[in-house]
């Protein structure tokens, strides 16, 4: 979808509301809840309508997306939520389930709910089963506890030796207590220090990458958040000012003068969740569609940056990139 189109549909949905909510019968009404930003998720916003449209629903024309951003602040979410169930909404889609889980319990009372999620919705106690949810949830589910050891090994493998690694956590983010567990399982088997810095405002993140430097850590690995990725031009700034090379989860960092990210492609991710908002919106129930995971993984590695922290790439990663940033 090129710029213009993205923002006409995106567009749309700021001046159709006042109008849809008197036409709710004959124009389903999906709910967009998300605790990025628009400005850091154009690109998977796209992916979404891009899915409904596929499913034969335009934003604007015989369906309305009312969008509900909480821009980083995730304490806003479970509000957003309610919000949304008491415009009686057709259906919802929620980026930030791990943060609203309560939330969204309440919500399936009475509203069939799709969401993306990093962690394991049934260990969640979301859902009953990821082949058969058996309620009104349902979605795409990356169970991100395994990637984070394998950014490890990444950053290992650019980075030798590695005394210490850094890790930037946001404890408010409840997935990340079991994901940290299993890289410390990993970091001991490998012999590998590791350091947790909790980041729950952007406030912390000097005091993080201070004490990153005062510790002579050689890398940091960032966790997936909504907090870290509405402020990854910060978050990369910080690191090339400070001489710590980083590795995230979205390749939107490497993009912003990032060193490198690992994990799913959160576009997939939006697309597949989009493609269950329009069986939804044509009759299917969310306990018949059983959980997507995602099979696309992308490496991406910004040379240049690697470059200005004087790196030398290895073949073995250059091989493996799905993207290379000059």
């Amino acid at each position: 979808m090129r710029r213009r189109e993205f923002l006409g549909a995106l567009g749309s949905a700021v001046v159709m509301p006042l109008a849809a909510h008197g036409q709710q019968l004959a124009t389903p009404v999906v709910g967009f809840l998300s605790g990025r930003s628009l400005a850091s998720d154009s690109d998977v916003v796209a992916a979404f309508l891009r899915a409904l449209s596929a499913s034969g629903y335009i934003n604007g024309q015989n369906v309305v997306i009312e969008f509900r951003w909480a821009d980083g602040q995730l304490d806003r979410l479970p509000e957003l939520a309610a919000d949304l169930v008491e415009r009686k909404v057709s259906v919802i889609f929620a980026g930030a389930a791990d943060v609203v889980a309560g939330a969204l319990r309440v919500a399936a009372a009475t509203v069939p709910v799709v969401f993306a999620t990093g962690s394991d919705p049934v260990a969640a106690r979301l859902v009953t089963s990821l082949n058969r949810p058996g309620g009104n949830l349902t979605g795409v589910t990356v169970i991100t506890n395994s990637l984070w050891p394998k950014r490890l090994e990444l950053v290992r493998e650019l980075i030798s030796p590695t005394p210490l690694i850094g890790f930037l956590v946001n404890w408010n983010n409840v997935t990340h207590a079991p994901a940290m567990r299993e890289l410390d399982t990993v970091a001991r088997r490998i012999g590998q220090d590791v350091m947790a810095l909790n980041a729950n405002v952007e406030g912390d993140f000097e005091v993080a990458f201070a004490t990153l430097a005062e510790k002579r850590a050689s890398a940091l690995v960032v966790s997936d958040d909504a907090l870290f990725t509405n402020r990854r031009l910060v978050l990369t700034a910080l690191a090339a000012r400070h001489g710590i090379p980083a590795i995230y989860g979205r390749r939107e960092f490497p993009a912003a003068g990032g060193l490198m990210s690992y994990g799913a492609s959160t576009v997939d991710q939006y697309y597949q969740s989009g493609v269950y908002v329009g069986r939804i919106l044509k009759g299917a129930k969310p306990a018949d569609l059983p959980f997507l995971q995602p099979t696309k993984f992308e490496l991406a590695i910004n040379l240049k940056t690697a470059r200005e922290f004087g790196l030398a790439v290895p073949p073995s990663i250059l091989t493996r990139a799905d993207e290379v940033i000059e």
